[in-house]
């Protein structure tokens, strides 16, 4: 039964049972404790939580996840996947233990012919919570097994929380027994266990697990420790079956790497490596997570996750980069995944059409990640083989943290990758202190993703106010900036208060308000709020912290606010529409960029400000000065001819097909809301927009930028911002013309000719500079110092840069004795940057004296890092103020060296 027959049973089986089928969400999850969707049930979480009203009491789907915590047991286990596909069905409020327990085993008992998977009952063991007696008789009465066929198990396997206060309760798994040559018997039957042995896991296949949502859980300490304060109102089912593991016993293969879906690529593996899998544990262990790892990437940059060094991003490139060295390691060379990927697509694309209309965004962005890391495995595997070979020639075991970073931060090495080969050599990593090296700029990251808004925000406080409001707030602001309401909660520090005074800021929610939430790129509305009983409320940002809700951000100007009190809500109106035309100037301009680039420009993000805007899309490379004309051309053609924006709301079905654009990360609805600029853009959006083009004025693209791999971001102005703009443009090239006596079109060739003599002068400068510096050298020379026997010339040169010293050092090496040992270690100062230079020659090096150990003890002390070889190194630093302190560590160093 083929992966895709089983996922339709599945659904078909729940359908028939009254449940609403609920499609895939994309794995980039709203959720700021999730990088991904990792389980079928997040997509409902809010549900589960109370936070939003389900708008059905039955669901089933089968959810895309990401999983990465075990990435380091792919290939090696039967069952462990980075990406998977979990079959759910969700009870809210409805059917609880029975109906759950009889579902599931109807459907993998049920024979084929009759629609089910026609599994074993011989097989299979149900497990329950060891003391939930209430499971244990549904169990037993369900399938007729005796309590002995059942197995009990403790709260670290069969108990479920969110790791948080909350919704808990135990759960129910069904394991099927693959037999006794996948490992031994689990005498459950005569043996009590509250934890399954991990030798068991392969045997006892865990199929699918049943959650009972019953405790309301106060504090949750572990999996075994937690505190239950009652049972929940509303008893909630949440079940996850894993499809690849059903897959895999139903077509009757080892593992999921082998099932339909993924065994093509390892099938090509094996051709274009000339290994036959199945022969050497570790070629198939390496073939499985190539046929793994591909799928995920395949999924990840479908769902609009482009590669990076953090975050989501940051998961796709480890992803994609074992996959293909796992390919060099099986002996293939050449680009993997211009062979393998398309495979991939092809089984998943059977069920997710989107892989097919997509191609050729996905692959841009996963082929040109591949060609810059075979640029990073050609420059930096020569860099760790010297790093590595040096520290075993030393007797060392371990890769100091140093070499780490530098391999990180000079030849773009992940540190996964550096542990992996360090761990094939034998070596360890010192961790700690790569750590160390890179936690400034990790905390800068980290900082900037905590201050992005609708952060890690306790929702609490506003699920009160939406429950007090029992329905959502009504947004007027499409048709009006002002607006009539009653004010309806108070929130300050994260609670729900009665009232708020003048100074305070609140966050206040009305029933009906004209104020834009930000989303959707779009920054939110300020204006100002005046209370019936004479308050003044003035509203700095417009949040939607929760569905349905719309919550004001504000400081309390004058009088007092209480809830109950009548509103008039007043939108500043010069603000949005310069916003809004912002916006409209947006959707124009990726209109263009896909005309001009092709359909793989498709918008990765954007942001919408008064006046100004600026526009992220896919691309593989710089985008051409002619198309940035192009595109600014094309888009202020269309505001001259003043096209209609209007919008209109539809199914997502109508609007895919009547041609309007999805964004992807974006939540959409079942009805969705179309933005059209004339016939020409359109787009699903929420947004606010300029009633016609012709209000745009002008749209002025400033530049565009990397902003990391496969991604471009192009800045623009709109409006009077771009007149103004163009104005000062105007008025340089006036001064420019009147400067240089020369008209505006004759600017570009005269500063052209200006650059050139003015580099022909530096140059001959520079010349004259080295040139003099090296007729000192043979003085120099004579005047080396003598330690232990070693000639050093240790020596600090003010206005000399890294090449002028690098000469001057390889120069001043060459005129030491070749039979007399000599180095050489001079540090240049230049415009405030520090270069670092450490020569030996030969007959120094047999002494012991390296230039990688001169240079690594002078960096610290001047406030940088370098590297090289034991007979040249280089480094730079920031520091000059120490550095008769790093000459004289030089000297103490080629003193030990020497004197060993």
């Amino acid at each position: 039964m083929d992966t895709a027959e089983i996922r339709r049973r599945f659904v078909a089986h729940f359908r028939a049972v009254a449940h609403t089928a609920v499609p895939s969400a994309s794995l980039l999850v709203d959720d700021p404790t999730l990088l991904f969707v990792n389980a079928g049930m997040v997509p409902f979480k809010p549900y589960f939580l109370g936070q939003e009203t389900p708008p059905y009491a039955r669901a089933v789907s089968v959810q895309k996840c990401i999983r990465t915590p075990d990435i380091d047991d792919v290939g090696k286990t039967t069952r462990h996947g980075t990406f998977f596909e979990m079959c759910g069905n969700f009870s809210f409020g409805d059917y609880f233990k029975e109906g759950a327990v009889e579902y599931a085993w109807d459907l993998v008992t049920k024979s084929q012919a009759d629609g089910g998977f026609g599994l074993e009952e011989s097989r299979l063991w149900p497990s329950i919570l060891h003391g939930d007696e209430e499971a244990l008789q549904v169990w037993m009465k369900v399938t007729g097994l005796p309590s002995e066929r059942i197995v009990k198990l403790g709260p670290k396997e069969n108990y479920w929380s969110m790791g948080v206060p909350g919704p808990g309760g135990p759960s129910s798994e069904i394991l099927y027994d693959r037999g006794p040559e996948h490992g031994p018997d689990g005498e459950f039957e005569t043996t009590e266990r509250l934890v399954m042995p991990a030798k068991l896991e392969d045997r006892y296949l865990e199929i699918w697990n049943l959650v009972f949502m019953q405790d309301e859980l106060s504090a949750v300490r572990s999996k075994e420790d937690f505190d239950i304060v009652g049972p929940l109102p509303r008893k909630n089912i949440d079940t996850g079956m894993g499809l690849e593991r059903v897959a895999y016993l139903l077509q009757g293969v080892d593992n999921m790497y082998e099932i339909d879906v993924m065994y093509p690529v390892i099938e090509r593996a094996e051709q274009l490596t000339g290994r036959r899998y199945g022969a050497d544990h570790e070629a198939d262990v390496r073939m499985r997570v190539v046929s793994d790892h591909v799928r995920s990437c395949l999924m990840l940059i479908a769902d609009g996750v482009t590669p990076g060094n953090e975050g989501r991003g940051y998961v796709l490139r480890r992803l994609l980069r074992r996959a293909v060295r796992s390919m060099r390691l099986l002996g293939y060379d050449d680009p993997a995944m211009p062979e393998l990927l398309p495979l991939s697509r092809d089984k998943m694309g059977e069920t997710y059409a989107d892989l097919h209309r997509d191609w050729d965004r996905i692959s841009q962005v996963a082929y040109a990640e591949e060609d810059a890391f075979r640029q990073t495995l050609r420059s930096g595997t020569t860099i760790f083989d010297q790093a590595a070979a040096a520290v075993k020639e030393s007797g060392g075991t371990t890769l100091s943290g140093d070499r780490a970073f530098a391999l990180h931060d000079t030849y773009g090495f992940p540190i996964d990758l550096t542990l992996e080969m360090a761990s094939e050599q034998g070596l360890e990593v010192d961790e700690v202190g790569f750590r160390d090296l890179m936690d400034q700029q990790r905390r800068r990251a980290r900082e900037d993703a905590r201050s992005k808004k609708g952060g890690h925000v306790n929702t609490a406080a506003y699920r009160q106010v939406a429950d007090a409001l029992a329905h959502p707030v009504d947004f007027t602001g499409y048709r009006e900036v002002v607006s009539e309401g009653v004010v309806r909660g108070l929130v300050h520090d994260g609670e729900v208060v009665a009232s708020a005074r003048e100074g305070d800021e609140i966050e206040l929610v009305l029933d009906r308000t004209p104020f834009y939430a930000e989303g959707g790129g779009q920054l939110a509305d300020h204006g100002l709020i005046e209370l019936g009983n004479g308050a003044r409320v003035e509203v700095r940002d417009v949040q939607s912290p929760i569905t349905g809700l719309v919550v004001h951000t504000a400081k309390v100007v004058s009088g007092e606010v209480t809830p109950g009190v009548e509103a008039h809500a007043e939108v500043d109106v010069e603000r949005r529409k310069s916003i809004s035309r912002a916006h409209t100037a947006t959707h124009m301009v990726h209109k263009a960029f896909r005309e001009a680039l092709g359909e793989t420009a498709t918008q990765a993000g954007s942001e919408n400000a008064p006046g100004r805007f600026r526009f992220d899309f896919s691309a593989t490379g710089a985008v051409p000065v002619s198309v940035m004309q192009d595109v600014e051309a094309r888009v202020n053609d269309l505001v001259l001819s003043d096209l209609a924006v209007h919008a209109e709301v539809m199914t997502q079905e109508d609007a895919v097909r009547s041609g309007a654009m999805a964004l992807f990360g974006e939540k959409y609805g079942d009805q969705v809301r179309v933005v059209s600029v004339g016939d020409w853009a359109r787009e699903l959006c929420g947004g606010t927009h300029a009633e016609r083009s012709g209000h745009l004025g002008v749209v002025k693209l400033l530049g565009e930028s990397s902003i990391g791999s496969g991604v471009r971001r192009v800045e623009a102005l709109v409006g009077a911002d771009a007149y103004r703009f163009l104005a000062r443009e105007h008025v340089l090239v006036a001064q420019l013309s009147e400067a240089l006596k020369a008209r505006p079109e004759e600017l570009p060739e005269r500063v052209h000719d200006m650059i050139e003599r003015l580099r022909a002068a530096e140059k001959a400068l520079e010349q004259t500079r080295i040139a003099q510096l090296l007729s000192q050298g043979a003085q120099l020379a004579a005047d080396a110092a003598d330690i232990n026997g070693v000639r050093l010339i240790s020596l600090r040169l003010d206005g000399a840069d890294a090449g002028d010293i690098r000469t001057m050092a390889l120069n001043l090496r060459s005129r030491v004795s070749q039979e007399q040992p000599g180095a050489a270690v001079l540090i240049g100062v230049k415009d405030g940057k520090v270069a670092v230079v450490a020569a030996t020659n030969e007959p120094a090096r047999e002494r012991g004296v390296r230039a990688d150990d001169l240079l690594a003890s002078v960096m610290p002390l001047v406030g940088g890092r370098g590297g090289g070889k034991d007979d040249v190194a280089q480094g730079g630093g920031s520091d000059a103020s120490r550095i008769d302190e790093a000459l004289d560590a030089a000297r103490a160093a080629v003193a030990r060296a020497a004197g060993a």
